[in-house]
């Protein structure tokens, strides 16, 4: 068994939810020179699956550089990766205010998906999984999107939204992970760990 994991994400919202496992991890951040919002970029006509699939890899791969590069000790690296889809329409983060209410303002009104990718490496083994999730967006005013946009939640987030913050307040239902649209889907995430037999 394995008592730590190294996880490969600045979220804080994804080392909460390991902590809810009960896994301790160990953070295996970017260094300032490395370019990780490159990863990010959609490639014309690439369906939401396949690109946050593609992304988690590239991060992975990224984090396991990290790892030789910075004689750390061996241990399984997790990293993970969400977007929200509208159709084949991908919704990442909202590069401004503006982007955000422009994402928000598409999504009133409307259900759309939300695609979570979780990916572990250890040595020469290498898993995925994908979480699938379905959040309703009740219609909202301008007034209301705005005000949402002011508060500086959607800033950083998939889709201009946080399911644990205000946002909740406009969602009518979800069906599939509320981990999973959080940033980590704790069913698959524990399959995955227990595969690697990291103690949770």
């Amino acid at each position: 068994m394995t008592n730590y994991i190294y996880l490969a994400s600045q979220s804080p919202r994804r080392r909460e939810l390991l902590a809810q496992l009960g896994c301790r991890h160990e953070l295996l951040l970017p260094d300032p020179g490395e370019d990780t919002e490159s990863m990010e970029r959609t490639l014309p006509g690439e369906p939401p699956a396949t690109y946050v699939k593609r992304v988690t890899q590239l991060k992975l791969d990224a984090a396991l550089l990290r790892l030789g590069q910075r004689g750390l000790s061996p241990a399984p690296v997790l990293c993970s990766d969400t977007t929200v889809a509208l159709g084949r329409r991908i919704y990442g983060k909202p590069d401004d205010a503006e982007d955000a209410f422009r994402m928000l303002s598409e999504l009133a009104g409307k259900t759309h998906r939300v695609l979570t990718a979780v990916a572990i490496a250890n040595g020469r083994k290498r898993e995925l999984r994908l979480s699938t999730s379905r959040v309703a967006f009740a219609p909202m005013s301008k007034a209301a999107l705005r005000a949402y946009v002011e508060t500086g939640e959607p800033m950083g987030k998939a889709g201009a939204y946080a399911v644990q913050g205000r946002a909740a307040a406009f969602i009518e239902r979800i069906s599939g992970s509320y981990s999973g649209i959080m940033g980590l889907p704790l069913f698959e995430t524990a399959q995955l760990l227990r595969g690697f037999a990291v103690r949770i």
